[in-house]
């Protein structure tokens, strides 16, 4: 589990290289991945995540609870922050936008490695899907977050520092989740709500501004691969 965990850290860095080094074609590459992303996530979120709080008590609170509290961090408490790469640079006056920025994505970040622990503590095969789906949306995360770092001034130095307390986020909270009680019991609940949030307030809006056949059909590609990957991994 831990080796996977690095791997979704290390995408979040991928994003933000694509804007650090200026990498050709990273606007299509992303609207793709958000799509794309935004269905597989959807996809496990309700159909695998979410059944399991059925018969746990408090579950679905939990559920809520997760929900509420990323919109409480990115949107309430973060003055700007969309995923999708900052171009309105003439709004970014601070650098302490890019730090709150950050802030608000720490504690989504923290709960993406909840999920992947949890996941496999049910199951190597949730644990798999999970992965994925977490995968999948780490790479417009770093992107985002270096594009708001970088727009409002912050060095290209503390934007990878940024990024990669994002990661470090993520590695946390899956290696302690299997050791604290309250999270091994309602880490899989509360990461459904924050996956949903991901996916449905964050990942799909952000799609829909793009009026490209590509994105709009990388949705039900994440949502048609998700259910053959599902189908190809075995019960155990």
């Amino acid at each position: 589990m831990f080796a996977l965990v690095l791997v979704v850290a290390a995408a979040n860095v991928l994003g933000a290289l694509l804007v650090t080094g200026g990498a050709a074609g990273r606007r299509s590459l992303l609207g793709f991945l958000v799509g794309f992303g935004a269905g597989f996530m959807l996809a496990v979120a309700l159909l695998e995540m979410t059944p399991h709080a059925i018969g746990l008590r408090g579950g679905f609170a939990a559920i809520l609870i997760g929900y509420l509290g990323v919109h409480l961090t990115q949107h309430v408490l973060t003055p700007h922050f969309h995923f999708g790469e900052e171009t309105h640079t003439e709004q970014m006056v601070s650098p302490g936008i890019g730090v709150w920025a950050l802030i608000g994505l720490v504690p989504h970040s923290f709960f993406d490695g909840v999920a992947i622990g949890s996941g496999f503590l049910d199951s190597q095969r949730l644990g798999l899907l999970i992965f994925a789906a977490i995968a999948l949306h780490k790479v417009p995360t770093g992107l985002s977050l270096a594009s708001v770092m970088l727009a409002s001034g912050n060095s290209r130095r503390d934007t990878l520092l940024a990024v990669a307390v994002v990661g470090l986020a993520t590695i946390t909270g899956a290696v302690i989740t299997p050791v604290i009680g309250p999270l091994a019991t309602y880490g899989l609940s509360l990461a459904a709500g924050v996956t949903i949030y991901v996916a449905a307030s964050n990942l799909i809006p952000e799609s829909q501004r793009q009026h490209s056949w590509l994105v709009q059909g990388g949705v039900f590609a994440g949502v048609i691969v998700f259910v053959l990957a599902r189908s190809l991994l075995p019960e155990a």
